[in-house]
């Protein structure tokens, strides 16, 4: 049996974010904080984090300012704010966790939108190195990096939204994630469809700032070193499915292969014919998944650890 708790975190501002933890039943082999993605909230990864909690890994997270129960009015959704503003949230929850009575590796791991937002953390230069040195690998599911081809804009309407959110940053504009491109089982597109709290609501500055970020990565602007990790050492798992109709399996391959040479201990997770919620696919693929990343963190738990060559490795379910 696992069990959860709920609670609160104050960042500097006074803005209070819902938090939530699932904990194993005995004492943690290790702790992953979970950064989620556009137009979610922690709890849509319940059962992600109780087959991670049963398998022994302790999961933090909590909903991203302007999302879920941290857009406690209509007029908060949405409002994320900017870049450093988003780094400054994941620092201060991480900088709150509590302090094991044995030494238990941290790993961080994000989501979609949540994933480019780990990778920039990761690099950003407004995130003590000491914090950074606080975590033991970084893992990323279907991180956003660039809009899948069929439903991407425009560059004169990506242009026009970034102009638009200098001049009116505080302007919502709903965008709605097409339920069924989210998952092979249509249940969960359902249900986040229906959840009130994925509200799809974001505000002008928050969208430009998502986009700037992805575009930032597909660029090759936010490169990884080597000594960005615990022990001077940066650890890295991607992770993407072939058939992702939201964000561009292309482009997290060519992030991969071009801008992260550096890291050493670096592995590309390849999902033959996944959709985009990986922790989310139907059947046998959720205990698949959860596998990958139980396993590809217990291979991390002693230090000094071996450089693991890259690979390319697929799923088939």
């Amino acid at each position: 049996m696992t069990g959860t708790e709920e609670g609160w975190h104050a960042v500097e501002d006074g803005t209070r974010l819902y938090t939530k933890t699932w904990k194993p039943d005995s004492n943690p082999k290790a702790r992953m904080v979970l950064i989620h993605g556009f137009s979610d909230h922690c709890n849509t990864y319940n059962n992600f984090c109780n087959l991670l909690a049963s398998k022994g890994i302790e999961v933090r997270s909590f909903d991203q300012r302007g999302w879920g129960r941290s857009a406690p009015t209509p007029s908060s959704r949405g409002a994320s704010g900017p870049t450093p503003l988003v780094l400054s949230d994941i620092s201060s929850f991480v900088s709150s966790l509590p302090t094991p009575q044995t030494p238990t590796p941290l790993f961080l791991f994000g989501h979609s939108m949540g994933g480019a937002e780990v990778l920039h953390w990761l690099a950003s230069p407004l995130v003590p190195t000491a914090l950074k040195h606080r975590i033991r690998g970084y893992l990323l599911d279907a991180p956003f990096i660039a809009i899948h081809p069929s439903t991407r804009p425009s560059p004169f309407t990506v242009f026009a939204g970034r102009l638009a959110g200098k001049v009116l940053p505080k302007r919502q504009l709903v965008n709605q994630v097409e339920p069924k491109f989210l998952s092979r089982d249509q249940e969960v597109g359902r249900v986040i469809a229906e959840d009130q709290l994925c509200h799809d609501t974001g505000t002008l500055e928050g969208m430009a700032g998502m986009l700037d970020r992805a575009g930032e990565l597909e660029k090759g602007r936010v490169r990884m070193r080597e000594e960005m990790g615990e022990g001077g050492k940066t650890r890295l798992w991607v992770s993407h499915g072939t058939d992702d109709r939201v964000c561009a399996f292309a482009a997290t391959r060519k992030v991969v292969d071009e801008f992260m040479g550096e890291v050493g201990d670096k592995e590309f997770k390849v999902y033959e014919g996944w959709y985009h919620r990986l922790h989310d696919e139907p059947g046998e693929c959720r205990e698949t998944y959860a596998n990958d990343v139980a396993n590809w963190i217990f291979a991390r738990l002693e230090l000094p650890s071996e450089a693991t060559p890259a690979s390319d490795s697929k799923s088939r379910l």
